[in-house]
């Protein structure tokens, strides 16, 4: 019987699974006591598994696991591949479970209920969702008594991957399931041994590398394509080729594609074990671009040069892997759009395989639809793969070729992005149409109100409510109208589960600046399902601004440990530790941040200040420079006095190293920030204390010593009011007397007469000017005299110029 079942599985004769007697046995009880067709289906399975002979319990053990793998596959068809499945539940299931539900659609919600998994509702129009519940049965709750076969826990991974897919938000019981079957087939050292099995291996390691990457862990995903292209020996690179991208384009220019070779000329054993080439005409069309200056494809000056070998379907799926890969770790950006679109081209250029040319397509029209040239092929393009679900011309068998190594969404997926499409295009109606009939609701709310129809979008959900009351439309009600009582009401009637009625209402409060209650809210949402992405990191910030910083703390670092590459959550992860005088922690977490963000420049000066705090004073000049290539005029004068002074007095830095020997680095950096602000007096003292003030022996720090105080004197007198206030003034006239003091020294250096007198009139004359300038403005009107809170500084400045004259004396002698 087995035997049959699994030539059935091969031919992709799912449904005949069904109409086989020894699974009708399964089903059938001579009285039905359980209510629930869950615990029905469990009971029946595992009375079906229970069976004392050993040879028969072995064929039991198999018949059951090929009727989950075959229900998983039917669902895969009914729902992802197509053709439509035309499987009634009365075929399988006995009346008397069945009547206690008055119509199919009491049936069909009733077991998308028990599907629900983390408080996360299921999509309402998933196609036969008994599949789905028959493979959870027997791949999740009846794994223990299949532990003979060794391919069960790869197939327990595909049901999570597409069980996954119809859920609204990521499901940490899922997540879990999926490290465990992981782990299992990783160990089962017998499904991988031998040369023949190659292709497996590398079909597994791409299944894992996007269930990490679902789960946002990117590192391992990136191992698991990295090891899937290891085995095929595969090179795969993005290089400049020239070659022509118009038709009238008259000379080749360099062009971007995708180099792919194999090492050493290297051919993989067993090629008859990877799957065969599916006919190019039962392969969604792919359209050409019918432009009047575009070509359809690049065309190469040395098209042999870089052509890409033949290829088999485990290598294609590598590129395509490589490619999602390659998407999922790089800005939304033009020029990432023009490195994917090479992969499309070099995947296309080879159509073998439904999946790959569906997905390689889909991602084809993602990207083309934001050019003008593009729209109109993206449109057709969207369309085709959106048909293609109904056309029966390609057999399930063909369509499951690689199906799992690939990710296609599922077919309401793709509807989906046709609407949107079209939405875009301002063909509203239409998208709307797609939308409702998908029973998207909330992406017809948002069209509705893109449109400016709010009140279309109330009534179309109170028509929904009318028909059926589900938290979902209670949440999307509540969403429209901005009022709590919707969420409240959708938090009841899913008795207390849904993650999604705690999300809004608190996204609600978060809006009005309600944060303790929107804590409260969040708080609740993630107990329910902790991998809310979004959630952590809205509570994190809730938290920040009530000043609670220790939950913020816990918030980003969830934030963090789902998302690696979040910048943001990293940067206010050190925030919350900077408030929590965790600054060492914070330090780190900000250099994860840069590594995640490079060009975000709150980001480094957050990281240039807890650098200064914590004395990694040589970070904090890199951290300077990084910020003037983001910010052209940056300064920060209270950390360049912090590191001038690290400096200049020897202090440690936080390692035990004496910071002295920055002071080339930082010379540099002072170099770079006064030629980009010229006009700050306290940054050219800084610069002028580095090079010694002038109490240097050597001549060149004198000089520059010199410079730098003159600059800082004038930037000084430039600025207003300096002369009504005594202080002020007595503080420039404090600055012209220091550079008096340096020009002597200088002028004593000077081996030019010429020039050592230039220096030595110019502070006289700057001397000279403050003197009289005291005179007049600070003149006792009934004595005649100087003030006496200035007095000692005029005093000071005559007996100076009195010096320097004696000076250019001296030298005009010597002349």
């Amino acid at each position: 019987e087995s035997g049959s079942l699994l030539q059935l599985i091969f031919d992709g004769k799912y449904e005949a699974i069904f109409s086989n007697s020894a699974i009708q046995n399964v089903f059938t009880a001579p009285s039905v006591t359980e209510e629930n067709i869950d615990g029905y289906l469990e009971k029946q399975i595992l009375a079906y598994l229970d069976c004392s002979a050993e040879v028969d319990n072995m064929e039991r053990q198999r018949l059951i696991f090929l009727l989950g793998v075959g229900s998983l596959q039917l669902f895969v068809q009914s729902n992802w591949t197509g053709p439509p499945v035309l499987l009634k539940l009365q075929d399988f299931l006995p009346p008397a479970l069945l009547q206690t539900f008055c119509e199919p659609k009491m049936l069909h919600a009733a077991i998308l209920k028990m599907l629900v998994l983390d408080g996360e509702s299921v999509y309402t129009l998933t196609s036969h969702p008994i599949l789905l519940l028959i493979a959870r049965i027997i791949l999740v709750n009846s794994r223990h008594k299949l532990a003979s076969l060794q391919t069960l826990s790869w197939w327990t991974l595909r049901y999570v991957n597409i069980h996954q897919q119809l859920l609204e938000e990521r499901s940490p019981e899922l997540f879990t399931l999926a490290q465990t079957c992981i782990k299992q087939v990783t160990e089962a050292e017998t499904l991988f041994t031998g040369g023949e099995s190659w292709h497996l291996e590398v079909q597994f390691h791409l299944e894992c590398a996007y269930t990490f990457l679902y789960y946002y862990e990117y590192k391992k995903a990136k191992q698991c394509f990295n090891t899937a292209k290891d085995i095929t020996k595969l090179q795969i690179n993005l290089t400049g080729a020239l070659g022509k991208r118009t038709r009238f384009q008259e000379k080749y220019i360099a062009q971007l594609i995708l180099d792919v070779q194999r090492t050493d000329e290297f051919l993989l054993p067993h090629s008859e074990l990877s799957p065969a080439p599916t006919p190019l005409e039962n392969l969604t069309m792919n359209y050409d671009l019918n432009d009047d200056t575009v070509l359809n494809e690049i065309k190469l000056a040395d098209a042999d040069q870089y052509q890409v070998p033949d290829l088999c379907a485990e290598e294609l799926a590598v590129i395509l892997g490589i490619c999602i890969d390659f998407q999922k770790n790089n800005p939304i950006h033009k020029l990432t759009e023009e490195e994917l679109l090479a992969f499309t081209s070099c995947l296309l250029s080879q159509p073998k395989f439904w999946a790959i040319q569906t997905s390689a397509l889909l991602l084809r029209t993602k990207l083309e639809k934001g050019s003008t040239r593009r729209m109109e092929r993206a449109m057709k393009q969207t369309q085709a793969l959106a048909d293609q679900f109904q056309d029966a011309t390609t057999s399930v068998s063909e369509r499951m070729k690689i199906f799992y190594c690939c990710q296609v969404p599922p077919h309401w997926a793709i509807q989906r992005q046709l609407a949107s499409l079209l939405f875009e295009l301002g063909c509203t109606s239409s998208a709307l149409q797609i939308f409702e009939e998908l029973e998207m609701w909330e992406d017809a709310v948002i069209c509705y109100e893109g449109a400016g129809q709010h009140g279309k979008a109330e009534e179309i959900l109170r028509r929904e409510l009318e028909k059926k009351e589900t938290p979902g439309l209670y949440c999307l009600l509540g969403d429209v109208l901005k009022d709590h009582q919707y969420y409240d009401k959708a938090w009841e009637l899913s008795r207390h589960r849904s993650a999604r009625a705690q999300r809004s209402k608190g996204l609600l409060h978060l809006r009005n600046r309600e944060f303790r209650e929107c804590v409260e809210c969040f708080e609740r949402s993630v107990q329910i399902n902790p991998m809310q992405l979004g959630v952590w990191f809205s509570l994190g910030c809730a938290y920040i601004t009530l000043e609670g910083y220790e939950g913020a703390a816990k918030a980003f670092q969830r934030c963090v440990t789902l998302e690696p590459d979040n910048a943001e959550a990293w940067n206010n992860l050190s925030t919350a530790y900077i408030r929590l005088k965790q600054k060492i922690k914070a330090f780190r977490t900000l250099q994860e941040a840069l590594k995640c963000n490079y060009e975000h420049w709150q980001i480094w000066e957050n990281y240039l200040l807890t650098s200064t705090d914590i004395g990694e004073f040589s970070e904090a000049i890199k951290a300077y420079h990084r910020l003037m290539d983001l910010r052209e005029k940056y300064k920060d004068t209270q950390v360049l006095a912090i590191l001038v002074r690290a400096v200049v007095d020897g202090m440690a830095d936080r390692t035990g190293e004496v910071a002295s020997g920055l002071k080339g680095k930082l010379q540099e950096l002072l170099g770079r920030v006064t030629s980009r602000v010229t006009n700050d007096g306290e940054i050219w003292r800084l610069y002028a204390r580095l090079y010694g003030n002038g109490q240097n022996d050597s001549g060149e720090d004198i000089e520059k010593s010199l410079q730098c105080l003159t600059k800082a004197h004038k930037c000084e007198i430039q600025s207003s009011d300096w002369e009504k206030d005594v202080s002020s003034f007595k503080e420039v006239v404090k600055g012209a007397i220091e550079i008096a003091h340096v020009t002597i020294k200088c002028s004593k250096n000077k081996s030019n007469h010429q020039e050592a007198l230039q220096i030595l009139s110019s502070a006289r004359l700057n001397l000279r000017g403050l003197s009289s300038k005291a005179k007049q403005l600070f003149v006792d009107e009934t004595s005649n005299e100087v003030h006496s809170e200035i007095a000692d500084e005029v005093t000071t400045m005559d007996n100076m110029i009195a010096t320097l004259q004696e000076l250019s004396n001296q030298l005009r002698n010597q002349c």
